[in-house]
């Protein structure tokens, strides 16, 4: 991916976590994936949803898809908890440069440093954003 690619990303990323009703910060996780790889990607997203809820000190939670309204986009996706549908995170799952770039967005009292270490785990490059 470039640097001005990156860049763009980065700062597009940084403006969503703009002062809202919570204090966010974010990740952008560099898939390598592909559109030709729908079923990793899922599998990816399902794994993200389990470290970020960990680590949001938020409970079990589920992935809501938004498939029943028009306030989602494709490729839009968010961690709500299995309680009280609580927010914990929302993704944007971006093809650029023909990879797949999830960008990762949950409150700022999450574990910010945990959450990017398990990913990397994984073997991912992750790109936080505080």
């Amino acid at each position: 991916m470039s640097k001005t690619l990156d860049d763009d990303l980065y700062k597009r990323t940084k403006a969503l976590l703009e002062p809202g009703e919570i204090e966010l910060v974010g990740a952008i996780v560099h898939s390598g994936l592909t559109s030709q790889e729908d079923l990793e990607m899922h599998e990816l997203t399902v794994d993200l949803n389990e470290i970020i809820s960990e680590h949001a000190g938020k409970g079990e939670t589920y992935i809501y898809a938004g498939n029943d309204s028009t306030d989602f986009a494709s490729n839009q996706f968010q961690g709500l908890t299995l309680e009280d549908e609580e927010f914990v995170w929302e993704c944007q799952q971006l093809l650029r440069d023909g990879t797949f770039k999830l960008v990762f967005y949950y409150e700022a009292t999450a574990d910010q440093e945990a959450i990017v270490s398990a990913i990397e785990s994984l073997g991912y490059d992750v790109t936080a954003v505080p």
